[in-house]
């Protein structure tokens, strides 16, 4: 069996896919280390390991991602070669959502905007606010170094100790927002405020400001899918988040299946559609 694998090395996790040359899906994973030497090279060894293969099974390796410039030769003696992150993120996660068309959101340390479709893949945007800007706020004020933690910290959470809503300063009627919208985060902040309510807090500004991000981004395009990708669509909340976004401004939020790995196939995708080995059309 002939495999070509695309890598997205990160600063301390690397997300590895791997495909026949025919186009199937042979396996995904993730390993974290130090640094992203360790984890790509910790990566591909458990990839092998775990299905099996020889190195010389691995006709290609692709890489991507931050740390890809790290790799200044071929890896363990296999062809090597890299391709663009921002064209990984778009090709992966057209692939893994089934679309022909959309904004490709990848919410990382920080975040990415993506526009992939008919005319081609272009980066449009980005933003600092990303999973880094949740690891950091929330080791500070909860205490919580993982993003396992975060997320079973906003389980017990209560949102409204936190942020300012809508109903907090009007009693009136407005026609274009519902009571429970933020009208400030960690606007209110009660007295006696958790860990657990911090946490929950974190992340609603986090998610809602890359959510807003993303429909302002579609509001100057006929595009009305936004593919989410990257670690952050792990942690439960952020689906209650963008589905109050989608019903009240009416963009599609998809996380697809794997969405975590979305980079690492577009990198693998992108060798296969380029070398005629899957069809495109």
């Amino acid at each position: 069996m002939s495999v070509v694998i695309g890598i997205d090395v990160g600063g301390s996790t690397t997300k590895i896919v791997g495909y026949t040359d025919g186009g199937k899906l042979v396996s995904m994973l993730k390993v974290e280390a130090a640094d992203p030497l360790t984890s790509a090279y910790g990566a591909l060894g458990k990839f092998i390991n775990e299905n099996g293969l020889a190195l010389s099974d691995v006709a290609q390796i692709i890489l991507t991602g931050v740390g890809s410039s790290l790799f200044k030769k071929d890896i363990y003696g296999i062809p090597t070669s890299s391709v663009d992150e921002f064209e990984a993120i778009g090709s992966g996660g057209l692939a893994l959502s089934g679309k022909k068309e959309g904004l490709i959101v990848s919410m990382g340390t920080g975040t990415a905007f993506v526009r992939a479709g008919k005319d081609g893949i272009r980066h449009i945007g980005g933003s600092g606010v990303g999973g880094g800007t949740v690891l950091g706020l929330c080791e500070k004020l909860c205490g919580a170094t993982s993003f396992k933690t975060i997320a079973e910290m906003a389980e017990g959470g209560q949102l409204d100790r936190v942020d300012l809503n809508i109903c907090d300063i009007s009693k009136g009627v407005i026609s274009t927002l519902t009571p429970d919208t933020t009208a400030s985060n960690f606007g209110k902040m009660e007295d006696g405020v958790s860990p657990q309510d911090l946490t929950v807090g974190v992340l609603n500004m986090v998610f809602q400001t890359i959510g807003m991000m993303a429909v302002f981004a579609c509001r100057n395009d006929a595009v009305k899918d936004v593919v989410l990708t990257g670690t952050l669509t792990q942690v439960p909340f952020a689906k209650r988040v963008f589905q109050a976004l989608h019903k009240m401004h009416g963009v599609n939020f998809i996380i697809p299946p794997n969405a975590i790995y979305a980079t690492a196939t577009g990198a693998a995708l992108s060798y296969l559609y380029k070398h005629g080995k899957l069809n495109v059309g």
